[in-house]
């Protein structure tokens, strides 16, 4: 084995172990959703690389809502190919864009 495809599997795994890593702590638990800041939720969410959906009860500004679920996780993801492997393409899963959804009580 090359240095080279040792590499990306070391990357591949490292990538792999993220995501799920990350999926479990934001699913966590089933249960009610901890009354939190929108603000720092939605923040959370993109910083991990996530196209947030809002939808909301209420007009209250954002910095005033609280958060009342957080759900469906969607991951998109494409085919690349790595390289070659006896006589066949090597291709491997990457995430091209994330979704979820949070909803909101903005009555306060």
């Amino acid at each position: 084995m090359t240095t080279m495809t040792r590499n990306r599997r070391y990357s591949l795994a490292l990538v792999a172990t993220g995501v799920a890593g990350a999926l479990a702590t934001l699913l966590g638990p089933a249960g009610p959703a901890k009354a939190e800041s929108a603000v720092v939720t939605i923040g959370q969410l993109q910083a991990q690389g996530f196209d947030v959906n809002v939808d909301r009860i209420g007009t209250a500004p954002l910095d005033r809502c609280v958060v009342t679920s957080v759900r469906n996780p969607h991951d998109q993801t494409q085919l690349v190919e790595i390289g070659r492997g006896r006589g066949r393409d090597i291709l491997v899963p990457v995430v091209v864009n994330r979704t979820i959804t949070v909803s909101l009580n903005c009555t306060n």
